[in-house]
């Protein structure tokens, strides 16, 4: 494997898990019913141990992967004048000192009480995300525009990452629909996601548009570029994304009650986790890429 296919591996990974964190956790601490989120939480806990291990596994990976890909190859990966330089001299480096410090607090915060290990795994996993912001093409403009396009661009991953991150839960709240004990606050859980995911696909979506023209000026229609030919299928994606998520809202919801619905909610709810995941592999690959 090259290092530059190494990296993207490496950065689906982190973005998947840090996705993870983030929506999982503020999903069930401020959206889902406390007795609920608690018992869903439980049930999450290996999910939750595995996304920071691969968080810890990938932010200690990705600088040397970043010195292999500037250097020349493998054989720079561990040396510590090029990865001294990128540390000091680059946003690349000043985003992984970021990700590791948001790392440790992200570790650290397994230590911290019940009540409260869930919100700040969920405040720290947003900071994880917007530390992506410093490097890449989020940080490409200079002068005026750099802080409102960082900004931009971190309520691009906060609003995207809380929408999917929110869908492993969902998928183990709707098996508690069966269960008489939990059902009146599955359905609630249920209604606010689809609620709180209006607002989370509108600012996506605006998010999204003001990025495209921050970076490159124009719609992504030059598709002779490997980066503007594959942003637009993450626009496609992202658009029978709303598509499910408006039917699961208006047509699927109403109708937990019955059985055949239901399942029918869980085929369309896995079915964003996999177009979810697609996207983050896109954006993965393209954000190794000139945009223009």
């Amino acid at each position: 494997m090259t290092p530059d296919a190494a990296l993207i591996l490496c950065r689906f990974l982190f973005d998947a898990a840090a996705v993870f964190l983030w929506g999982a956790s503020a999903y069930l601490c401020w959206v889902v019913p406390a007795d609920l989120a608690a018992q869903v939480s439980r049930r999450l806990r290996n999910w939750y141990i595995l996304a920071l291990l691969l968080v810890i596994g990938t932010t200690a990976s990705l600088l040397p992967l970043r010195a292999a890909t500037i250097g020349e190859g493998w054989s720079d990966a561990l040396v510590p004048e090029m990865m001294r330089t990128i540390l000091s001299g680059t946003t690349v480096g000043q985003a992984w000192i970021a990700q590791a410090g948001a790392t440790v607090l992200l570790a650290i915060s397994r230590l911290a009480p019940l009540p409260f290990r869930d919100r700040a795994r969920a405040i720290i996993a947003g900071l994880l995300l917007l530390s992506l912001t410093i490097s890449g093409h989020a940080a490409m403009n200079s002068g005026a525009l750099r802080a409102p396009q960082r900004l931009n661009d971190g309520l691009h991953l906060l609003s995207g990452g809380a929408w999917l991150g929110a869908l492993v839960p969902v998928i183990v709240i709707l098996a508690m629909l069966r269960d008489a004990r939990w059902q009146n606050d599955a359905r609630a859980a249920l209604m606010r996601f689809s609620t709180a995911g209006h607002v989370a696909v509108a600012v996506v979506i605006a998010t999204g548009i003001i990025n495209t023209f921050l970076i490159i000026g124009s719609p992504p229609l030059n598709w002779r570029l490997d980066y503007q030919f594959l942003l637009s299928v993450k626009i496609v994606i992202v658009f029978v994304l709303v598509a499910l998520a408006i039917t699961n809202r208006y047509i699927l919801v109403p109708r937990l009650a019955r059985s055949p619905s239901l399942q029918l909610l869980k085929w369309a709810t896995g079915a964003e986790m996999v177009l979810g995941l697609a996207v983050l592999g896109l954006v993965s690959v393209f954000g190794t890429m000139p945009p223009t």
